[in-house]
């Protein structure tokens, strides 16, 4: 996974109206974050691809 395209596909990865961004709100501590700054293969620990359609496919 490149973290130029895991971000945009994480659940965690919201868009912010007032800062007219998208952010992570998951709180990475001050290594995680200094690893996902500099490498470009870190596998987020906390990563979930955001599928809406997850729960319907349980309830088939």
């Amino acid at each position: 996974m490149k973290k130029s395209t895991v971000c945009e596909q994480c659940l965690f990865y919201v868009y912010d109206d007032e800062a007219d961004a998208y952010f992570c709100e998951v709180s990475l501590d001050e290594d995680e974050t200094e690893k996902y700054m500099r490498a470009s293969d870190f596998a987020c620990p906390y990563y979930r691809i955001n599928d809406e359609y997850a729960t319907v496919r349980k309830q088939i």
